[in-house]
């Protein structure tokens, strides 16, 4: 953790994330969540992810030309940081994607150090919306007045008790990516298998494989449903380009989870879709603390 350590326990507490948690910008602004976007390169250009525009960039995977990320700058941060010491805020709580799969925390701790309250930067070990819901959780806890060691430990707790399972069409893109993990296990099986995925201590693992899209669809849901069990949970949907898939699969989950809290369909962030492929979709299953 960046910053100093001792600190009143009622200050202004701020949130900040970062985009591969797949917020809609809405429910960010809703909470007042910062999000501070990762990089993509692509076309002979280089920017931040939310400007880039989605269905080109899915076209430019599909023909198999070169799309690159990186974290944010730490001049990202600062300023982002910056303005939340502007806005009143006066301990920061900066949850973000796993080390094992960015940078990111890495940046921010960078920025952290160069200011003037203290920023606590948490490496969320997961991402999508498991990081999501706890940058969700974290602002609920702030807003309702919790000191900062209460919304670290709030962001903690959903990030490691949220699950994220996923389907993807091909391993190429994480192995182009270098963000293959323990899922190289799967490397080499038939074409007509289709892997399953979730993140476990930080990296992407292998769960399973099925024969073809539909059996591994089916199975995605039976893994969310599963993991959901009799517990109170939110979840979400995610994907990098709209289809019947994912409407199929939220009325799938609404029907077979018997405490189902929340469920919501959002964008898979393109930093993610040029990691798993635009064909990829994700569930996360977060138990309702």
């Amino acid at each position: 953790m960046g910053g100093r350590n001792s600190y009143p326990a009622d200050v202004p507490v701020a949130v900040i994330t970062d985009s591969t948690a797949c917020l809609p910008e809405q429910l960010a602004a809703q909470w007042g969540i910062s999000v501070v976007q990762l990089l993509i390169e692509a076309n002979g250009r280089i920017d931040d992810e939310s400007r880039f525009d989605r269905a080109e960039l899915v076209e430019t995977l599909r023909a198999g030309k070169p799309v690159t990320t990186s974290p944010p700058d730490p001049g990202a941060f600062f300023w982002t940081y910056q303005d939340a010491v502007s806005a009143g805020a006066e301990a920061i709580v900066s949850v973000h994607i796993s080390r094992r799969l960015s940078a990111t925390a890495e940046a921010a701790r960078e920025a952290a150090q160069q200011v003037r309250v203290p920023v606590h930067v948490i490496d969320s070990a997961t991402t999508s919306m498991s990081l999501g819901f706890a940058a969700l959780s974290a602002a609920r806890a702030a807003a309702a007045g919790a000191g900062p060691q209460r919304v670290v430990e709030t962001a903690q707790r959903r990030s490691s008790a949220s699950r994220e399972f996923i389907y993807v069409d091909t391993l190429e893109y994480l192995r182009r990516g270098g963000r293959i993990g323990r899922a190289a296990a799967l490397l080499g099986s038939a074409l007509a298998l289709k892997p399953l995925l979730t993140v476990q201590d930080g990296e992407v693992t292998a769960l399973t494989k099925a024969s073809g899209s539909r059996r591994a669809l089916s199975k995605l849901a039976d893994l969310a449903v599963a993991e959901a069990g009799d517990r109170a949970v939110d979840i979400a949907v995610a994907s990098a380009t709209p289809s019947d898939r994912e409407l199929s699969l939220v009325e799938q989950l609404r029907g077979r989870i018997p405490r189902l809290n929340d469920i919501m369909l959002v964008n898979a962030s393109t930093v993610i879709t040029a990691h798993v492929g635009p064909e990829a979709l994700g569930i996360t299953v977060a138990p309702v603390p």
